[in-house]
């Protein structure tokens, strides 16, 4: 397949992204790295670091790039949690996100903010900010159901 080819079809098709859920453990609580979002949609609103997939790169890689672009966080292993798709979630058009779920250790959890990110914070997961973007309260709800219950 050419990947740098041009890709013409008869058909509309989604646009794909990754997001990464990373928890740690700080002082007895449970803490989710988010960052603000520099950029529309949603510009100011708190998110999970995430970002589309380009055209050569594995999804795994995609997510890896993501967050250190937007957070400074590496080495954290991520692992595939579930894809959200639901119909309107970006007001820019049909997109569909796969979601990665990790645990930081301590020595993972200095952040810096880039790329599209304006910040990069640690909450605690009972002290989220309101409204997050796209679906990000559900994409969060259901990863620490996940965390909580394996």
């Amino acid at each position: 397949m050419n990947i740098k080819g041009k890709y013409i079809y008869d058909w509309p098709r989604p646009m794909v992204t990754v997001d990464a859920t990373v928890f740690t453990h700080s002082g007895g609580k449970i803490r989710v790295l988010l960052i603000k979002r520099g950029n529309e949609p949603f510009k100011g609103k708190w998110a999970v670091p995430g970002g589309f997939v380009n055209m050569d790169e594995e999804l795994e890689d995609a997510v890896v790039r993501e967050l250190a672009e937007e957070t400074g966080v590496t080495g954290v292993r991520l692992e595939q949690m579930r894809t959200f798709g639901t119909v309107g979630r970006d007001p820019r058009g049909r997109q569909i996100t796969v979601v990665y779920i990790g645990i930081a250790k301590e020595e993972q959890t200095k952040v810096r903010a880039g790329d599209d990110a304006d910040q990069a914070q640690w909450f605690d997961i009972d002290e989220l900010p309101e409204d997050l973007a796209f679906d990000h309260n559900d994409v969060i709800r259901f990863a620490v159901g996940k965390l909580k219950n394996g």
